[in-house]
C-alpha cells in the first residue's frame, strides 16, 4: 500500500481505535476541534472511564522520546516522557506497515509505565526513542543480535482493555 501522510495516518488510527473500543461495548468519545495534549478518546463503561492517546504508524514503528533525548541517555528520555502522561491514560498503537486496504490495522494496548519500561529494555537495555513493533537489530547496532518487539499481551482485546480499567 502508498505510504500517506501523517496527518491521515493519525485520522484513521482514531477511527479504527473508537470503532475496536465501541465494539467492545465502550462508550466513545471523540475529541472536537484542537488535540487535547494527552489524549485523543475517552472511553467509559459504568462509572469507569479511561483517557486513550492514540498512535497511528505506516513503518512498524512509533516515535515517542526523541523530543526529550540529550546526549543518547534514552533511559532519562523514557522518564521524562513518563513524567508528562496521567495514570489514568493508556496508549492504543495502530500499525497499518503491511496492511492492505481491505484489511484490519494490528492495535495494541498499553499503559504509560509499560511503554516507558519497554522502551528502556530496547537495544540490550541501552534504550531507545521508538516503540517499535517488531525490530532485529542488526551485527554493528548497539541491540546487535537481539529484536525488540511489543509484548503478545498487548495485542488489543475485550480482556487486554478490561484490565487496564483496572
Amino acid at each position: 500500500m502508498e505510504k500517506i501522510n501523517s496527518w491521515h495516518v493519525s485520522i484513521a488510527a482514531e477511527a479504527f481505535a473508537a470503532g475496536v473500543f465501541a465494539r467492545c461495548g465502550y462508550d466513545v468519545s471523540v475529541q472536537y476541534g484542537a488535540n487535547q495534549p494527552e489524549y485523543d478518546l475517552m472511553i467509559a463503561k459504568g462509572e469507569k472511564i479511561l483517557k486513550v492517546s492514540v498512535k497511528g504508524s505506516q513503518d512498524g514503528g512509533w516515535g515517542l522520546t526523541q523530543s526529550y533525548l540529550n546526549n543518547a541517555e534514552y533511559h532519562k528520555a523514557a522518564d521524562v516522557w513518563l513524567s508528562k502522561h496521567n495514570k489514568k491514560t493508556i496508549f492504543c498503537f495502530v500499525q497499518f506497515e503491511g496492511i492492505k486496504l481491505n484489511e484490519l490495522p494490528r492495535i495494541y494496548l498499553a499503559t504509560p509505565i509499560e511503554v516507558a519500561n519497554r522502551l528502556k529494555e530496547s537495544a540490550r537495555g541501552r534504550g531507545d526513542s521508538i516503540l517499535y513493533e517488531h525490530h532485529e537489530w542488526g551485527h554493528k547496532a548497539a541491540g546487535a543480535g537481539t529484536t525488540d518487539k511489543i509484548p503478545d499481551h498487548w495485542k488489543f482485546s475485550k480482556e487486554r482493555s478490561e484490565e487496564l480499567f483496572e
